[in-house]
C-alpha cells in the first residue's frame, strides 16, 4: 500500500517532531507501505533555510520506497505570530497542491500537526485521491497557544477553533499521544465532532539513547566538570513554566556547587537570559546537533521537565522520553494528576513537586544531596522507559490504523 504523509519536518532537520516522524516512516517501510512525504526544506535548528538548501521552492528526490519532496516553509520571527501564521499558510498552500498532484495515487493520508493548517492540504489530497485522511496531532491547537497566552484576542481563538473542529470532522481518524490529549479534544468539541480519536504515544529511542557517564566533552565545553547540573533541555518556547527555574535558581544562589543548564533555543530564549542575568548559577548553552544528544542528557545528574499549569490536555513534553532513556533523574514540574505526573511518581524515576518554585528549589536540593536516592530513580528511569513502545512497536499500531481505515473506506 502506498501512504502519503504530510509533516513540517523530516530528516536532515533537526525538529523533535521530525525525528518522531522520520524513524516512524522508516519503520513503516519496514512493514511494506511505500511512502511519498511532503515536508519543509530544512530550518528548524536556525529558523532559516539551511545551507545548501535554499535557491528553489521545491525539491523532490525519489527514493526506492518513494518519494520526499521538501518545500519552502517561509521561515519568519519566531516571536511574530502574525508572520508565522502567514508562513504556515504558505506552506500548507504549495503543500496542498504538491499532495493533489500526487503520482502514483496514495491509498491514505497522514498528516502531523501543527501546524494545522497542514491538516487542510491533506484533507485536499484525501478528498481529491477518495482516501482516507489520518490526522497525528503533536500539540493541540489552538488550545495550546490559548493557554500560554500566546493568542488572546477572541475573535482569533473563535476562528481558530472553528478551523480546528473543521479539520477534525474532516479526518477520518485522529491520533493523539496521551489520554488527557484525547479528553481534552472530547471536552472542547463535546458532540460536534464524530471522528475516532485514538491513543498512540510517541517512541522511545532506548537503542540511541543509553545511559552514559556523566563527566563528558559537553562539561568540559561548557565549563561544568565538578558540579551538579540541573537541566532543561529542548524548546525554549511559551508552554515551559521557567518563571519556576528562576525561582528556584534564586533560592539554590548560595550552592556554588549547582548549576542550572538551559540547553535549547525558542521565542522565550531571550527574555528568559534577562530574567536570569543577576543570577551566576544559570548558564545558557545553544541547541545541540541531534547527534550529540545522547553526550548533552548525559551531561545532566538531574533533568527538568516545566510545564505551564492547564497544558496537559494539549501538550505532552515527549522529551521525558529521552531522558528516562538517558537514565537521568526527573524533576517534573507538571499539572497534579497528569500523565507525567503519575508516570514519575510510579516509576519512582524522580520527583513530581506541581508549580511550585520553593517545592522545585528544595527537590533539586533533595537530589543533589541524596545521591542514593538520585542513583536509584535514574536506574527506574532507564527500567521504566525500556517497558515503553519501540518505534517498531508504534509503526505497527499506525500500519493497523491506516490498514482499518482504508479497508473501510
Amino acid at each position: 500500500m502506498r501512504l502519503l504523509v504530510l509533516c513540517p519536518h523530516f530528516k536532515p532537520d533537526t525538529a523533535p517532531t521530525g525525528v518522531v516522524m522520520t524513524r516512524l516512516v522508516d519503520e513503516l517501510i519496514i512493514l511494506g507501505w511505500e511512502v511519498d512525504v511532503i515536508t519543509s526544506l530544512p530550518w528548524y535548528r536556525r529558523h532559516a533555510i539551511e545551507p545548501g538548501w535554499s535557491g528553489r521552492i521545491r525539491r523532490k528526490v525519489e527514493t526506492p520506497w518513494g518519494s520526499i519532496a521538501r518545500l519552502h516553509p517561509f521561515p519568519a520571527d519566531k516571536a511574530n505570530l502574525v508572520a508565522r501564521a502567514a508562513a504556515f499558510v504558505g506552506f500548507s498552500s504549495i503543500a496542498a497542491v504538491d499532495a493533489s498532484a500526487r503520482r502514483p495515487r496514495p491509498d491514505a493520508v497522514l498528516v502531523m500537526s501543527p501546524p494545522l493548517t497542514l491538516a487542510i492540504s491533506g484533507w485536499a489530497a484525501a478528498r481529491r485521491f477518495g482516501i482516507p485522511l489520518v490526522l497525528n496531532l503533536q500539540d493541540v491547537f489552538p488550545a495550546a497557544a490559548v493557554a500560554v497566552g500566546a493568542i488572546s484576542n477572541r475573535r482569533a481563538i473563535a476562528v481558530f477553533e472553528a478551523l480546528e473542529r473543521f479539520c477534525y470532522k474532516r479526518a477520518t481518524a485522529i491520533t493523539v499521544l496521551s489520554d488527557e490529549l484525547a479528553k481534552g479534544i472530547e471536552r472542547r468539541t463535546g458532540n460536534r465532532v464524530s471522528t475516532p480519536v485514538h491513543v498512540i504515544p510517541n517512541f522511545a529511542d532506548i537503542a540511541g539513547i543509553r545511559p552514559e557517564p556523566t563527566d563528558n566533552a559537553y562539561r568540559r565545553e561548557h565549563e561544568l566538570v565538578g558540579k551538579h547540573v540541573v537541566m532543561y533541555a529542548g524548546n525554549v518556547g511559551h508552554s515551559q513554566a521557567f518563571d519556576l527555574l528562576i525561582g528556584a535558581a534564586e533560592h539554590l544562589r548560595h550552592r556554588d556547587d549547582i548549576v542550572l543548564v538551559v540547553n535549547g533555543e525558542g521565542v522565550q530564549r531571550m527574555s528568559l537570559q534577562t530574567a536570569a542575568a543577576h543570577l551566576p548559577n544559570v548558564r545558557f548553552v545553544d541547541y545541540q546537533p541531534a547527534d550529540k544528544l545522547p553526550e548533552t542528557l548525559a551531561a545532566a545528574d538531574i533533568h527538568l521537565v516545566l510545564l505551564k499549569p492547564g497544558l496537559s490536555e494539549v501538550s505532552v513534553p515527549s522529551k521525558l522520553y529521552s531522558v528516562m532513556a538517558a537514565g537521568r533523574a526527573v524533576i517534573a514540574c507538571v499539572d497534579p494528576g497528569s500523565e507525567i505526573d503519575r508516570l514519575v511518581r510510579d516509576a519512582d524515576a524522580g520527583l513530581s513537586v506541581g508549580h511550585d518554585a520553593d517545592a522545585l528549589a528544595a527537590a533539586i536540593t533533595t537530589l543533589v544531596d541524596d545521591s542514593a536516592m538520585r542513583r536509584r530513580q535514574a536506574s527506574n528511569a532507564r527500567a521504566r522507559v525500556e517497558t515503553w513502545p519501540t518505534a517498531a512497536d508504534i509503526a505497527r499500531q499506525y500500519s493497523d490504523l491506516l490498514e482499518g481505515v482504508t479497508r473501510h473506506q
